[in-house]
């Protein structure tokens, strides 16, 4: 008899996501996904708070709003509204201007700087429910985490900020989803967004801004491909695998390889926002490791006019980014910059004995003790590094008199097994938020955050998460 079974193609990447994401409601949140998920977006929150008095944030919101005019959707900090998707480039620029904001190790992506802006700002304009609002954030950062992870740590290595790309992916399946697109709509708005994602590396060459608009950019691409899909506009259906898909355009014409089984491996089972890091230094999250280890041997004794010189190890795959060119990493033109440089700052985190964002201004960009100290310091691959799941550092200090000390964190504080509580998280909410607000407003929008899930209108919300007004700062 003959074979009349047929074998059907496998649903691409695309379906997949779309499919998980038209699929998805509150309730299917575990609790504990929705707790983190408060506590992440109440960081994010507070890091906006304190990026609104800088010179960036101003300058930004000059350029949107002479650009779109006043909007109704409300900006974080004392800026009055904008339209919602210069409130969401907005707001991402502020979640992340301070390069203090959360980062999914695997993806090595700031998931919450785009999610958060995304999700605040479309469901308060559709007056969903907080309930609903977090579940589209969780969404994009379900999306976001596995794309980025997929690519195996690669798109640093040719030039492409993976927060900028992948995110995009994330808040087109998130805004689609609140806007309430079919399977097929879903779809559509991936292929659409691929022609939108993007964010260079460029900006180490020189400490420029650019990095701090890549989420928001992110947040409104994938809010205008879901606006174009949902009116009908047709996108590529293979945005990921095809021929000219994500992976091989950043990626395989490169000689690098994606690992594409990660795309959509264990949607609604394994959450990966779980494992999204929260920082505690206001710097790369691949420096935190090295800044602990510098912390750890001050605390055990070490002076600083001991030190001969030092090593620092880190994985392979961080060094273009933290490491070199080292004569521009040993004297960073201005503190954005700086952020990004293990020699300035192991040598402030050994001479200062602690690092914040006090630590990080001009005078000591050109202060002669930290110069002079970050000239002793050299960087070398972590031979037992296990990159990019961790970002691991070791110290390796040689003393004048012949000692060598040392002292190695195998994984950065926040990585999967080394959680950060809740409590550090709303303490470092407090110290970011008391930077430009009093300490009884402060704590208002902690609560309002930490009871989100209850809150029946986004709109109300976002008001007082913003505490948004018509006379704001320009």
């Amino acid at each position: 008899m003959p074979d009349d079974t047929t074998t059907l193609p496998a649903p691409s990447i695309a379906a997949q996501l779309a499919a998980f994401a038209h699929g998805l409601t509150p309730d299917m949140l575990p609790a504990a996904v929705v707790e983190q998920a408060k506590l992440l977006m109440l960081d994010a929150l507070g890091i906006a708070l304190a990026s609104s008095q800088h010179d960036f944030a101003h300058c930004a919101y000059r350029g949107l709003h002479a650009l779109g005019g006043a909007g109704d959707s409300a900006v974080m900090g004392a800026f009055a509204p904008l339209p919602l998707r210069d409130a969401v480039l907005m707001n991402g620029i502020l979640v992340h201007g301070l390069d203090f904001d959360d980062t999914h190790p695997g993806a090595i992506t700031h998931p919450s700087a785009s999610a958060f802006p995304l999700a605040l700002g479309l469901a308060a304009q559709r007056h969903a429910s907080g309930a609903e609002m977090i579940m589209t954030y969780v969404l994009a950062i379900e999306v976001a985490a596995r794309l980025g992870a997929a690519a195996q740590g690669r798109f640093h290595d040719v030039g492409f900020h993976p927060t900028g790309l992948v995110g995009a992916f994330g808040c087109a399946l998130a805004a689609g989803k609140l806007m309430g697109l079919d399977q097929a709509g879903l779809e559509h708005a991936q292929g659409v967004v691929l022609s939108m994602a993007s964010g260079s590396m460029e900006f180490l060459s020189d400490g420029a801004w650019t990095k701090r608009m890549h989420p928001g950019w992110a947040g409104v691409s994938g809010l205008t491909a879901t606006a174009l899909a949902g009116a009908g506009f047709r996108g590529p259906s293979q945005p990921y695998e095809g021929r000219f898909g994500l992976y091989a355009s950043h990626l395989a014409a490169r000689g690098l390889n994606a690992d594409l089984s990660l795309c959509a491996r264990g949607l609604g089972e394994r959450w990966e926002l779980m494992d999204v890091a929260v920082k505690l230094y206001p710097t790369c999250h691949f420096t935190h490791a090295s800044i602990d280890a510098a912390l750890a041997l001050r605390a055990a004794g070490l002076r600083t006019d001991e030190i001969a010189s030092v090593q620092v190890l880190l994985p392979q795959g961080v060094h273009p980014v933290v490491c070199e060119p080292v004569a521009a990493k040993r004297r960073p033109a201005n503190v954005y910059e700086s952020q990004f440089s293990i020699h300035h700052l192991v040598a402030l985190a050994l001479l200062r004995g602690e690092l914040g964002l006090a630590e990080l201004d001009a005078a000591n960009l050109s202060d002669p003790q930290v110069q002079a100290l970050a000239d002793r310091i050299e960087h070398a691959a972590d031979p037992d590094a296990d990159y990019p799941t961790f970002f691991s550092g070791e110290l390796r200090v040689r003393t004048h008199d012949g000692r060598e000390l040392r002292h190695r964190e195998a994984a950065h504080r926040g990585a999967p097994g080394r959680p950060i509580t809740a409590a550090d998280i709303e303490a470092k909410f407090m110290g970011n938020a008391l930077l430009t607000l009093p300490r009884e407003q402060a704590l208002r929008l902690l609560d309002a955050l930490l009871t989100a899930d209850r809150a029946p209108d986004a709109a109300v919300l976002a008001q007082t998460l913003t505490h948004s007004n018509t006379s704001g700062t320009l």
